[in-house]
C-alpha cells in the first residue's frame, strides 16, 4: 500500500485528500492509519515531518462520519498552541461540508469563542492541556462521550509538565475508548502513560527517532564568541529561501531579530512573551513568504510546518540533545531536501561534540573562506580564526 487511494476511506475523504495533493502514504501513515481504522489503539514512534498528523487525522475524520454525534467524540490533546492551530487547519481543509466544525481550545486567547465552540456541540475538540483542564474544571467541556483519544507530541507535553493535567483530563473520559499516541520518542514517561491508558497498542517505529532525517545535510562552525552574527550574516546573504533560526532565550530571539531587521533582511520572531496574535502574525508571515527569517525559541521546535524552509540555523545550541533533532527537522521535510547549519561559540564548542556521541553523528565542519564563502574546513588552509569576513557595502560589524 503506497497511496491514499487504496485506503478503505470514504469518496468525500479521497477527494478532500486528492484536492490538496495528499498523493504518497508516508512510510509512518502506511503503517498507523489502517489498524487505527480498524478501531486498535495505535502507538507510533518516527523522526519528525514525517506525517504523523494525517496519521491520526483520517482516522478521526473516518470515525466522526460513521459516528455522527451531538456531543464531543473525539480529543485530540497536543503541547502547544500552533501545533494545535496547524492540526486545527489541516482538519478543515479536509472535513466535508455535512461534519461539524472543531473546537479549538488553547491558552493565550480569548476562552469565549471557545466555550461557545464547546457549549454548540463540537464532535472534535483539538486543544491544549493546560486550557483544557481549566474548561473542564469548570464545567464547559463535557468529555464523557469520547470515543478517540489522539496524544500528539505525547513526549513534549510530559516535558513541558502537562502530565497532572493530561490525567485529570483522561480521568474524565470513559474507560472503553480508542487511544492513539504518537511520541518522536518513547521515553520511561511515555511508556508508563502508555501503559497506562491504552489497551494492546499496535506498536509502529520507524527509523532511529534520535538521528536527523537522511533528506537534512548537518554542517556546523567552530567560531570565536564575537565572530557569530558575522557567519551568520553571511550564510543569510547567500540564502535565496527561508531560513528558521533558533536561539536558547526569548531575550537572545528578540535581540536577534532587531539586529537582522537594521541589517536589512525581513525578521520575525516568535518566542513565549509574544502575545499569541504576535505569534499567529509571525508565523503566518513567513509561510506565506513576507518573512525571509524567523527567529524563533524551542517553542516552535516541534509543530512547526513550513513547507519552504531552506535553511535551519541554531545560533544557540539547544539544551537537550533530542531537541536538536527536532529543530533540524523543520527542514527537509515531507521528502524534500534542508540544510541546518549549527553555529558554536566558547563553551558551545564541547556541547556541540557531546551532541554529536549521543546522538552517534558526525557533522562536517565549515569555515568561511577569505571571499564569504562557506566552506569545508579541510579544504582551506587558513584558519577560522585569521580569516576575514567580506564586509558589505554600509554594514557595520559588532
Amino acid at each position: 500500500m503506497t497511496t491514499f487511494t487504496e485506503l478503505p476511506l470514504s469518496a468525500a475523504l479521497q477527494q478532500k485528500l486528492a484536492a490538496a495533493e495528499f498523493i504518497t502514504l508516508t512510510p509512518i501513515q502506511e503503517r498507523a492509519i489502517q489498524p487505527a481504522l480498524e478501531g486498535k489503539d495505535v502507538i507510533g514512534t518516527a523522526q519528525t515531518g514525517t506525517g504523523k498528523t494525517l496519521a491520526f487525522l483520517i482516522p478521526v475524520i473516518e470515525m466522526l462520519r460513521k459516528e455522527p454525534s451531538a456531543h464531543a467524540t473525539a480529543l485530540v490533546l497536543l503541547p502547544t498552541r500552533e501545533l494545535a492551530m496547524q492540526v486545527h487547519e489541516v482538519y478543515e481543509s479536509l472535513r466535508s461540508k455535512g461534519m461539524p466544525q472543531a473546537a479549538l481550545v488553547i491558552g493565550g486567547v480569548s476562552e469565549k469563542a471557545q466555550i461557545q465552540g464547546l457549549r454548540t456541540g463540537s464532535s472534535l475538540i483539538i486543544a491544549t492541556p493546560g486550557r483544557l483542564q481549566d474548561l473542564t474544571d469548570r464545567r464547559f467541556a463535557d468529555l464523557r462521550h469520547i470515543k478517540m483519544l489522539v496524544l500528539d507530541e505525547a513526549d513534549r507535553m510530559l516535558d513541558m509538565g502537562f502530565l497532572p493535567a493530561i490525567r485529570r483530563i483522561l480521568a474524565l473520559l470513559p474507560k472503553t475508548r480508542q487511544t492513539l499516541c504518537f511520541s518522536a520518542t518513547l521515553e520511561a514517561s511515555v511508556a508508563g502513560l502508555v501503559h497506562e491508558y491504552m489497551r494492546d497498542p499496535v506498536r509502529v517505529a520507524l527509523g532511529s527517532v534520535l538521528k536527523p532525517a537522511e533528506s537534512v545535510e548537518l554542517k556546523a562552525y567552530e567560531v570565536r564568541p564575537g565572530e557569530k552574527l558575522d557567519v551568520l550574516r553571511q550564510l543569510l546573504y547567500g540564502e535565496k529561501g527561508q531560513t528558521l533560526i533558533f536561539t536558547r532565550t526569548k531575550r537572545g530571539a528578540q535581540r536577534l531579530a532587531q539586529e537582522l531587521a537594521r541589517d536589512g533582511f525581513t525578521a520575525t520572531m516568535i518566542h513565549g512573551d509574544r502575545s499569541q496574535s504576535q505569534r499567529n502574525g509571525a508565523l503566518s508571515g513567513f509561510q506565506e513568504g513576507r518573512f525571509q527569517v524567523l527567529v524563533a525559541t524551542d517553542i516552535a521546535s516541534r509543530g512547526l510546518h513550513c513547507d519552504d524552509v531552506a535553511h535551519v540555523i541554531n545560533y544557540d545550541l539547544p539544551k537537550m540533545a533530542e531537541d536538536f533533532i527536532h529543530r533540524v527537522g523543520r527542514t527537509g521535510r515531507a521528502g524534500s531536501t534542508g540544510r541546518a547549519t549549527t553555529l558554536a561559540a566558547g563553551v558551545e564548542v564541547v556541547e556541540l561534540r557531546n551532541i554529536e556521541r549521543t546522538l552517534k553523528l558526525r557533522i562536517e565542519r565549515m569555515q568561511m573562506d577569505p571571499s564569504g564563502a562557506p566552506q569545508p574546513r579541510r579544504h582551506i588552509q587558513n584558519t577560522l580564526a585569521s580569516r576575514t569576513l567580506t564586509r558589505l557595502p554600509g554594514e557595520v560589524f559588532v
